[in-house]
């Protein structure tokens, strides 16, 4: 028999807990630190007795500071285990051409330019002379550290009423059986299907103009690289909210 769905209107955060969860941020340093003030202001004045912050992934690519996007995640988890990061298809994408470097592969072909400029590299797919050194010195320009902060991402997690992951999940299978390549990558079966879930998932992977709040899903990704808008769910309690900074 299937799990009950639940609602939206209906959905609860963990009894004293309040949560933050993060859009796609892209490579928007800019936009995080602003973006962590913001909840840093909010947890200071309503001094709730407990929080989680969680990033939906997606933090390289387009944008112009991946790598201090890395390092603020690092250090921020540091200073606050309550600060958590989930993996993207881009953060996967990353780690993979580090390990196999792909021309032709998403990391080449959608933002990688970028992201290899934030390590002080020049990568052009294009140039198939130059790509495997230029490929070899990327590889060289990553720390440790960030290799192993984007291995360690879980790709899931949850809290109260909350499933939080990148993309989606496929409906109809049990939250904690679903595909690790369908949390990250995930689109029209999740996105199309109206029926309720589990828990209500929150997510991000799709740009939207706005936040997407529906009765089964809330989608917090407002295409920060592009639109300077980054976007965040808020919920404490039986109360739900998103907040925004831009530029």
């Amino acid at each position: 028999m299937a799990e009950p769905g639940i609602h939206f209107f209906d959905a609860r955060g963990p009894d004293n807990m309040r949560l933050y969860a993060i859009g796609d941020v892209h490579g928007r340093l800019d936009l995080l630190e602003r973006m962590h003030a913001r909840i840093a202001d909010e947890i200071a004045r309503d001094r709730p007795d407990d929080f989680r912050i969680v990033h939906l992934g997606d933090y390289v690519d387009r944008g112009a500071d991946s790598a201090g996007v890395i390092d603020r995640l690092i250090a921020a988890h540091a200073a606050d285990r309550r600060i958590l990061a989930l993996g993207g298809n881009h953060d996967v994408g990353f780690l993979d051409f580090l390990g196999v470097p792909d021309p032709a592969g998403l990391f080449a072909r959608f933002g990688g330019v970028e992201t290899a400029r934030s390590y002080g590299v020049r990568l052009d797919p294009r140039d198939g002379r130059a790509f495997a050194g230029q490929a070899a010195e990327l590889r060289a320009a990553v720390p440790e550290a960030h290799r192993a902060f984007l291995r360690g991402l879980p790709y899931s997690l949850e809290y109260g009423d909350f499933f939080f992951c990148h993309a989606g999940i496929r409906p109809g299978v049990p939250l904690d059986r679903q595909d690790p390549r369908d949390l990250i990558w995930i689109r029209d079966v999740f996105l199309n299907y109206a029926g309720l879930h589990p828990k209500v998932v929150v997510h991000g992977h799709t740009p939207a103009p706005e936040p997407e709040i529906l009765a089964n899903r809330v989608n917090v990704d407002t295409g920060a690289y592009q639109s300077n808008r980054l976007t965040a769910l808020v919920v404490d309690g039986a109360s739900k909210r998103t907040i925004e900074v831009g530029v």
